[in-house]
């Protein structure tokens, strides 16, 4: 099934001429179309709501309302919305709050044009747009402190092949790296992750690699079949 249009963006971000040229790059490329500015995190929450966009790209410092609680509203009302932090901060409690408030990724903006907009084409594939170093800071913390528990019968209920699935997620690979790796198709790679996140309680894959951390699937299903 083809593409229908270019992904919509909101961006949210309190610095005008960041936000200006911001606009301009991911303009320029013909499979993005930023729909709307916002410059705070309440107006954030309203493009939000008002226009359902396909990512969006979210400032942590901002007046009033910052980042992370505009996430956690968007996320309360909007569960599927794909929110991509893109702060200066590299700091480990933002990262932490972010994905906690149901972010789907981290980026800084010192990131290079090209490798941002890889991120978000990878958004629309399923990916978390989360750099290596950023996933393992994520998984060590969430490992120590743990997730918000799901019931204790849910990683009974998955399936051998989702368990590989996980723990190679765990491991910071992308479904086209575990689809090789398990010779399965990369569209059965997201059946799979949407399944263990609905069967989980889970929002999104950052969540689901550190439970897999936590609970100790990271070493176990390595000869399930399909």
């Amino acid at each position: 099934m083809g593409v229908m249009g270019p992904t919509r963006i909101l961006l949210a971000d309190d610095h005008v001429l960041f936000r200006k040229g911001m606009a301009r790059l991911i303009d320029s490329q013909p499979d993005f179309e930023v729909i709307a500015e916002a410059e705070d995190g309440y107006q954030a929450v309203q493009y939000a709501r008002r226009f359902k966009p396909d990512i969006i790209l979210m400032d942590i410092h901002m007046p009033e309302c910052d980042g992370h609680e505009a996430t956690k509203l968007i996320i309360n009302e909007w569960p599927e919305a794909q929110i991509v932090m893109l702060t200066v901060s590299d700091d480990d409690q933002d990262l932490f709050a972010a994905i906690r408030n149901g972010a789907l990724g981290y980026l800084v903006k010192k990131i290079e044009p090209e490798e941002l907009f890889a991120r978000l084409r990878g958004v629309t594939q399923g990916e978390a747009p989360i750099s290596r170093v950023m996933a393992s800071r994520i998984l060590h913390e969430f490992a120590r402190i743990g997730t918000e528990t799901p019931p204790p019968d849910s990683t009974r209920s998955l399936t051998p092949r989702e368990r590989q699935v996980l723990r190679l997620v765990s491991k910071g690979l992308t479904n086209k790296e575990i689809g090789a790796q398990l010779h399965i198709a990369e569209n059965t790679v997201k059946n799979h992750l949407r399944n263990i996140l609905e069967k989980l309680h889970l929002q999104n894959r950052a969540q689901a690699a550190a439970y897999a951390v936590r609970e100790g699937i990271v070493d176990d299903g390595r000869n399930a079949a399909d």
